[in-house]
């Protein structure tokens, strides 16, 4: 019983989380910036948005990570790599998740308010506009990296189960 809700806690942490993402860049991102009246108010619209994503990822992260180390302390050996692989990919898509969430957010909008509130209105070559435009460059990279690893781990999740013997788990 207690394996069934491990697997099923880590099944829908990491597809809240990869999900979202995918919502985000895919729907919530373009929609703000080809609706919305101002880049202003669709970067304001993002970026709130951007930080609950954030949150999101970090409490599902830790919830897949600690799901599937009790997981893997209970499983057979073959079992132990795919648990792994799973933990170290979540791993990267939380410290990335958690640099962006408070390193680079916060910078972004340091810049954004000595740039005097709408970063689209300041000179291109000023520097708090050309240091926001190349945070805003790494977050969007950082994003597709968490968001393929998320992809990963999605992967291995579905390896699980199309292979039972690799999720067996020992009798205590």
């Amino acid at each position: 019983m207690i394996e069934k809700v491990l697997r099923a806690l880590r099944l829908l942490s990491m597809s809240v989380w990869v999900g979202g993402i995918a919502f985000f860049a895919f729907v919530v991102a373009p929609v703000a910036f080809t609706r919305l009246p101002s880049a202003h108010q669709a970067g304001l619209v993002v970026g709130g948005t951007l930080v609950i994503l954030h949150q999101i990822g970090l409490v599902g992260g830790i919830i897949f990570c600690l799901a599937t180390g009790l997981l893997w302390f209970r499983a057979e050996v073959p079992a132990r790599v795919g648990f792994f692989l799973a933990i170290l990919l979540s791993g990267i898509m939380l410290l990335i998740t958690a640099y962006s969430q408070y390193s680079i957010l916060p910078r972004m909008e340091q810049d954004r308010v000595a740039a005097g509130g709408a970063i689209e209105t300041a000179d291109i070559a000023s520097p708090p506009r050309m240091h926001f435009e190349r945070l805003h460059s790494l977050s969007e990279r950082l994003e597709g990296i968490v968001l393929l690893c998320g992809i990963g781990v999605l992967l291995v999740l579905a390896r699980e189960s199309q292979w039972p013997e690799t999720g067996k788990i020992k009798t205590l």
